[in-house]
């Protein structure tokens, strides 16, 4: 491979800000995989956020590029799977799999797609030092008539427009809005993009803890918070956790959490997976550790008396897509009222509309 641009190269980020700003180019925010393409004729790498090669879990995505794509380009883009109700995270977490065999048989049962937003390199120019106006033009022409599962995000310099897709296309999956400078150079790894998302509360029931990485018995630190919400069977699902806390806080919520620990007699709605063992070779709720199969998954289950509001991005399922933040307890609630009727509802939107051929 000799490009103008090399692999590995970390992607050109974004910092939140609270609204849309004025005077840029926006796109819809997607929600998959972030990734590099790098195509020097047959010899194509996928690359990743973290700047590993992600190439041989995607076959499909490279038959595309070798289709679809000119012979000797530079991309960034996100990988995505689209369904009929919109994008799926978790199944696209599924395709990072070690065995060849499951990574072929994924590619089939849930093939991906690429959603292209930026051109680093065409032929022999770089196109980095140019501005993003003259990038996405350049990348228009060259992904010209296109087709699926190569896809080009649609973009506006039109801040109406921008305002109604962050309201209109979380119903698909997307999480928000990217606005990128007009007369902005590509900058990997720096954050000089802005990305506007959304931020809801919930009332939550804490049902449970695990320990800090870093807790000892001499010094013990409570690592993150296990948040509940109850079902229409009145069944308490976990929904997903918080932990941002500084070493002093996680130290003062151990005698805080104390008075809720249960008693050896006393029974605790998650009691079936308060064991590590009990996550091993299944998928039970609060298994957020795929990643890791040596992490352990155990938890401290608390009686689930107390509620406290958090924010949080959006839904993904029955759980938090994102890591929720801690904003104060509720003592004025109490746990039965945490259900999730509670929760925003996004309007109901259909990929096709976003991306022609995305999800039909």
């Amino acid at each position: 491979m000799k490009l103008p641009v090399m692999p590995p190269v970390a992607p050109m980020l974004a910092k939140s800000v609270p609204a849309i700003p004025a005077g840029a180019s926006y796109e819809p925010k997607w929600d998959g995989f972030r990734s590099l393409i790098f195509r020097d004729g047959d010899d194509i790498e996928f690359g990743s956020r973290n700047e590993k090669p992600m190439t041989r879990y995607f076959p499909e995505l490279v038959a595309a590029v070798k289709a679809e794509l000119p012979q000797r380009c530079v991309l960034d883009g996100e990988i995505v799977i689209a369904t009929d109700a919109g994008l799926d995270f978790e199944a696209l977490q599924q395709r990072i799999h070690p065995a060849a065999s499951r990574v072929t048989m994924l590619a089939e049962k849930t093939p991906a797609s690429f959603i292209a937003f930026d051109l680093l390199a065409l032929g022999d120019e770089d196109y980095t030092g140019r501005p993003f106006a003259q990038r996405r033009a350049a990348l228009e022409r060259a992904l010209a008539g296109v087709n699926a599962p190569i896809h080009l995000t649609p973009t506006t310099v039109d801040v109406d427009v921008a305002q109604r897709w962050f309201v209109e296309l979380e119903g698909a999956g997307l999480d928000g809005v990217i606005a990128k400078p007009l007369d902005g150079t590509y900058q990997p790894d720096k954050r000089v993009m802005f990305k506007i998302k959304h931020v809801r509360t919930a009332d939550c029931v804490l049902a449970g803890f695990r320990w800090h990485k870093t807790s000892t018995e001499a010094n013990p630190l409570v690592g993150s918070l296990l948040l509940g919400l109850y079902n229409a069977e009145q069944r308490l699902q976990h929904v997903g956790v918080v932990g941002a806390f500084t070493a002093a806080r996680r130290a003062e919520l151990v005698a805080e959490l104390e008075p809720l620990t249960l008693g050896d007699e006393e029974d605790h709605p998650w009691g079936e997976w308060a064991n590590a063992e009990a996550h091993r070779g299944q998928r039970l709720p609060g298994n957020v550790s795929r990643w890791n199969a040596t992490k352990d998954l155990s938890f401290v289950p608390l009686r689930p008396e107390r509620v406290l509001e958090v924010k949080y991005e959006h839904m993904e399922g029955t759980r938090f897509r994102h890591l929720a933040h801690f904003v104060r307890w509720r003592d004025d609630r109490t746990p039965d009222s945490c259900t999730y009727e509670q929760l925003e509802q996004p309007i109901t939107y259909s990929l096709d509309d976003i991306v022609s051929g995305l999800g039909s």
